[in-house]
C-alpha cells in the first residue's frame, strides 16, 4: 500500500504536492491530527508517505490520502487509488479499509448526533425565551391595566371634584341673587307699606276737609279749619326702588370659580403625579452595618433614631462616624425607585440618596459633587437643599423620595399636599445609589422621634 501512495504522490504536480502537504499539517482532514510543520517542510513524496503511515497507520494513511487529494481537486488520483485498493488481495487490509470506512460513519454520526441536541438544547432555549417574553407582556399588561385603573380613578376624582365646585358655585351664585332679591323686595315693602300709611292719612284729612267744606256754621267753620292742615308727609321725589346688578354677580362667581378650579386641577393633578410616582415604591430597610454607633435601629429596620449611648460597634470602613447618619441596605443602578419617611415630630433630619463611594469618616461635605442628594430640616423650620434655602407651604409630615436613575433626577415630595419641596436635575450617576437617613442628634428630648419609613398608603 505504501507503493500505491507513494505512486500516487509522484503524480502530482510540485505545485499540487506543496498543497497536498499543507492540508496534512492542518487540522481540516475530518478524524485526524495534523503532522507537524517541521517535518512536513522538506520531505519528499517518499518521506511524506513514511510521516503518513507512522502517524495514521496504513489504512488511516490512505483516508488520509484520499481525502486530501480531495481538497486538491484531484479526483482522478482519488478514483485510481481507489481502485488499486480494491484489487488488493490481502484480506487483512481490505477488512482494515472497511473498518476505517466505519469511522467516518460513526464520526459522522456522533458529530450530528450532538449537533441535534445543541439543535434541541437552542430550541428548548427560544421557548423558554419566548415563555418568558410571553410573562414579559402579561406583566407590561397587567402594569397598563393597574395604570389604566389608576389614570382612571384620578379622572373621575378630578372631574368629581370640578363638578362639585362648579355646583358649589351655582349655589353661592344662586343663593347671592336670592339674597339681592329678598333685599330689594323687603325694601319695596317698606316703601309701599310707608305710602300706604301716608295715603291712608291723606285720605282721613281729604275726607274731614270735604266733610268742613259742607258746614254752614261760620264760627264753628272758622275755628275747625285752623286744625285741619295737610299732615306731615316725606318728600318722595328722589326716592327710589335700588334695583341691584344681578349680571355683575354672576360675572365674578365665575372668576371665582375659574380661580377655584385652576386651584383644585392644580392640587389633583400634583396628587395624581405623586400617585403614578409611588407605582415605584421599593421595600427598603436600614443597613446596621452603616450606622453611627449612637443611632438606634429598631428589629425590623424600619426606624430609627439617636440614642444618648454611643454602643461598642466595629467601626467598618462601611460604618458613618462621627457623623450621625445609617443608609438603606438596598442599592439602585438603574430604573426608577421611591420610598416614604415619616418625618412629624422632628425638628431635624437629612434624606435622600448617596452613591456608594462616599465618604463615611471623618467630616463630611455634603454636596453634589461628592455624591450627596439630600435635602435637610434644621431648628424645627429651615429647610435646605446643600445650603440653599426651600420654600415650603407647610411643615410636611411625611416625606416621598423619588429618585429615575436614567433620568438624572431626585425629587422630594410632601406627601399629604402632594407638592415638590425640592428636585436635583441633570445628575450625573455612574454607580450604585444608597437610601440615606439621618435622625440627627436630639438636645434634652427635643427631636427625640424615630424616623420612620413607611409603606405607601394610597388613602393618603
Amino acid at each position: 500500500m505504501e507503493e500505491e501512495l507513494w505512486k500516487t504522490l509522484n503524480e502530482l504536480t510540485e505545485a499540487e504536492f506543496k498543497n497536498f502537504k499543507w492540508f496534512l499539517r492542518k487540522d481540516s482532514l475530518e478524524g485526524f491530527s495534523g503532522i507537524p510543520v517541521a517535518r512536513l517542510e522538506k520531505a519528499d513524496q517518499q518521506t511524506t508517505v513514511d510521516l503518513m503511515v507512522q502517524k495514521y497507520q496504513g489504512p488511516g494513511a490512505l483516508r488520509v490520502t484520499l481525502t486530501a487529494l480531495e481538497k486538491i481537486s484531484r479526483n482522478d488520483l482519488v478514483r485510481h487509488l481507489e481502485n488499486s485498493c480494491s484489487r488488493l488481495k490481502d484480506r487483512k487490509l481490505r477488512e482494515d479499509l472497511k473498518n476505517l470506512d466505519s469511522v467516518p460513519l460513526k464520526r459522522d454520526y456522533e458529530r450530528k448526533k450532538a449537533k441535534l441536541v445543541e439543535t434541541e438544547a437552542e430550541i428548548k432555549l427560544m421557548i423558554q425565551e419566548r415563555q418568558m417574553k410571553i410573562e414579559e407582556i402579561k406583566r407590561s399588561a397587567e402594569l397598563s391595566s393597574k395604570s389604566a385603573d389608576r389614570h382612571i380613578a384620578d379622572s373621575v376624582q378630578v372631574f368629581t371634584v370640578l363638578q362639585e365646585s362648579v355646583k358649589k358655585s351655582l349655589d353661592d351664585l344662586i343663593e347671592a341673587i336670592e339674597d339681592k332679591r329678598k333685599t330689594t323686595k323687603k325694601e319695596a315693602e317698606g316703601f309701599i307699606h310707608e305710602l300706604k300709611q301716608e295715603i291712608s292719612a291723606l285720605t282721613k284729612r281729604s275726607t274731614e276737609v270735604e266733610q268742613l267744606s259742607r258746614n254752614e256754621d261760620h264760627l264753628n267753620f272758622l275755628e275747625s279749619s285752623e286744625s285741619l292742615n295737610i299732615p306731615a308727609t316725606k318728600s318722595w321725589t328722589k326716592v327710589s326702588l335700588s334695583i341691584p346688578t344681578y349680571g355683575g354677580s354672576v360675572g365674578t362667581a365665575v372668576g371665582q370659580l375659574q380661580e377655584k378650579l385652576s386651584e383644585e386641577k392644580d392640587k389633583l393633578f400634583a396628587k395624581a403625579k405623586l400617585n403614578r410616582v409611588r407605582q415605584f415604591e421599593k421595600d427598603v430597610t436600614l443597613d446596621p452595618d452603616t450606622a453611627n454607633p449612637k443611632l438606634i435601629l429598631s428589629d425590623d429596620g424600619k426606624q430609627v433614631y439617636c440614642g444618648d449611648v454611643k454602643q461598642n460597634l466595629p467601626d467598618n470602613s462601611e460604618r458613618f462616624n462621627p457623623a450621625i447618619n445609617v443608609l438603606g441596605k438596598q442599592s439602585f443602578s438603574s430604573g426608577r425607585f421611591y420610598y416614604e419617611v415619616r418625618v412629624e415630630g422632628k425638628t431635624s433630619w437629612d434624606l435622600g440618596v448617596v452613591k456608594e463611594s462616599i465618604n463615611r469618616k471623618g467630616l463630611i461635605n455634603a454636596s453634589t459633587e461628592n455624591g450627596y442628594w439630600t435635602i435637610c430640616l434644621r431648628n424645627g423650620d429651615r429647610y435646605q437643599a446643600f445650603g440653599v434655602n426651600l420654600r415650603v407651604k407647610c411643615k410636611p409630615k411625611k416625606v416621598g423620595v423619588f429618585v429615575d436613575y436614567e433620568k438624572g433626577s431626585v425629587s422630594f415630595y410632601d406627601v399629604d399636599s402632594a407638592d415638590v419641596i425640592y428636585c436635583f436635575t441633570e445628575c450625573s450617576f455612574t454607580e450604585k445609589l444608597f437610601p440615606f437617613f439621618s435622625p440627627s442628634l436630639h438636645y434634652d428630648d427635643r427631636n427625640s422621634t424615630p424616623l420612620i419609613i413607611s409603606p405607601v398608603d394610597y388613602t393618603d
